[in-house]
Parts: structure tokens; sequence; C-alpha cells
């Protein structure tokens, strides 16, 4: 008899993004909007043309060129934008999204993220991305990706500091902006997501940092212990 994958029994496909608000400590994600959002975005964004390197559009040289692009984008379902606001200073920073939302399959994946100087290394970022990975697997994903260009050497250790497993190389996937585009994979799973949710909470505690707000454990080491894929590049 063949060998087949185990049973997934009463499985129920989850529901599609619909949060119009994620709320934290140090971070408030906000439906992408083109007034309330664009002109902070750029101007958050400017002068850093490196952060559009391996995206696939921009960079934007004028504040209308970014707009219409937000416009243009804001309102799709997927991928499904939201606006990265900093609690401690009010700004929005940064941008990120689910996309590829497969509800059937149970996967779902983060991507378009693209953050502002300001707001990269900060607790605001990594509550981000802990509160959009706790969204997905409550409302029932069982699959959680997270895709970057292989030669995007801080993106894939952004990967496995937030605990995703590098699960191998897609060669020649895409052509973006004219050039090849090799491409990294790393996933988290629903199995994996208990332990990594505590190593999250236990980062994010205020007892994990000193009065200048320098971290005590790196992220990374509390959540290597639930990672299952390491990736050998790094």
């Amino acid at each position: 008899m063949a060998e087949t994958g185990f049973a997934v029994p009463n499985w129920v496909a989850p529901r599609l993004p619909d949060a119009s608000a994620l709320q934290g400590e140090w971070v408030r994600l906000e439906r992408l909007d083109a007034d309330a959002h664009a002109a902070g975005l750029f101007a958050a964004f400017s002068g850093h043309e490196a952060l559009w390197d391996y995206m696939p559009y921009g960079p934007f040289t004028a504040s209308s060129a970014y707009h219409r692009w937000v416009k243009d984008n804001c309102s799709t379902q997927d991928p499904y934008f939201y606006a990265l606001r900093n609690q401690e200073s009010g700004q929005i920073g940064g941008v990120a999204s689910y996309l590829r939302i497969t509800p059937g399959a149970g996967s779902i994946e983060v991507g378009h993220i693209c953050l502002s100087p300001a707001l990269q290394q900060s607790r605001a970022a990594t509550e981000a991305m802990f509160l959009m990975m706790d969204w997905a697997f409550k409302a029932g994903y069982r699959r959680y990706e997270w895709k970057c260009d292989a030669l995007n050497r801080p993106s894939r250790r952004a990967a496995q500091r937030y605990g995703f497993s590098y699960e191998g190389v897609f060669r020649q996937m895409s052509i973006v902006k004219g050039r090849n585009r090799d491409t990294a994979w790393f996933s988290v799973i629903d199995a994996e997501w208990p332990a990594l949710r505590e190593a999250y909470l236990a980062w994010l505690s205020p007892a994990n940092f000193d009065n200048q707000g320098r971290q005590k454990e790196r992220l990374s080491d509390l959540t290597q212990l639930a990672r299952s894929g390491f990736d050998p590049t790094l």
C-alpha cells in the first residue's frame, strides 16, 4: 500500500484576512489607505532607495507617484496590505501584507515588507510580525510562508530570527526588474506556533529590556529550538 500523508479530520478552511487593524503594545497595523498613509510612508522611505532593491516596484522619486501606487494597491484582498504605525512616536514607518492567500490549503504568506530605517530592528517591527502570524494561526491557517530573493541576505536572516524554517531555493523562479530571481522559501506551521508564540511573548516582555531599551535575550536564541530547518548560507 502506498504511503500517504497524515489525516486532517474535520478540516475547515479558514476565513480570508478581515481585520481592519491589529493592535499591539509597540505597533498598530492599520489597513493601508492612500490618503491616510501614503505621504507619511513616502517621507519615511525617502532617501533610502536601497529599500526597493529587492521589491518588484519602486523606488519612487515623487510623493505623487507613491500615492498613486498605494491608491492602486491598498484595497486589494490579496495582497491584503497594512501600514505600520510606531506607537511610541505615532509615526507611520512601514508596510507589510498577507498574500498568496489559499484558505483551501490553509496557507498564507507574509510579504511586501518595507520598513523605514526608523522602524527596522525595533520592538515595533518584531511585534508587527508577531501580530500578523498570531492572527493567521488563530484564524485556522496551517502554514505561514516567507519568501525572498535568495540574494537578499538581510531578509533571510530576518526569517530565521522570526522562527521560520528554511525549506530551500527555487531556482529561476521569476524575473524582477529585468533580472533573474532565485527565491528562498521559509515557513512556520501550526504545530510550531505555540512554542514560537511563547518565544515572542518572552522577547516582547518588558522584563526582557533594560532601562536603555536594550534586549537581554535575543529573539533568535528564543526561536531556534522551534525551528525545524536552518538556512545553511547564514
